[in-house]
């Protein structure tokens, strides 16, 4: 397993959590990085990228102002803010085949095992 993600949990709605993943396989190096979510019935969505140097970074619409990703030489990772039942899901990272976020998962090379979030109301 190339990545590893982590930092999940059961929380109440308006709470917060940071997801972390690391790359043991060094796949982070010159690509963007992305974490999606999937719902139980539902299909994987992207939530956030970030690119290669940190300079861009793009969001889901439901998730703007409530999340963000950043990066550093080892991580990338997802501050959650005001969290809501609506994002609970299994949460997965992946690195990108490019130094820019993309939106959609086929972009995306590597991928860890998923976190799991569950926010209850």
């Amino acid at each position: 397993v190339q990545l590893q993600a982590s930092g999940g949990g059961l929380v109440q709605a308006g709470a917060s959590l940071r997801l972390s993943c690391a790359d043991s396989r060094r796949t982070f190096s010159n690509n963007a990085v992305g974490w999606f979510r999937q719902a139980p019935g539902k299909e994987r969505e992207f939530v956030a990228g970030i690119s290669w140097r940190g300079s861009t970074t793009r969001y889901t619409d439901s998730v703007k102002g409530r999340f963000t990703i950043s990066r550093d030489n080892a991580k990338v990772y997802l501050q959650m803010n005001s969290l809501e039942p609506g994002d609970s899901a299994v949460y997965f990272c992946a690195s990108s085949r490019s130094s820019q976020p993309a939106t959609t998962s086929e972009f995306y090379r590597y991928w860890g095992q998923g976190t799991q979030v569950t926010v209850s109301s």
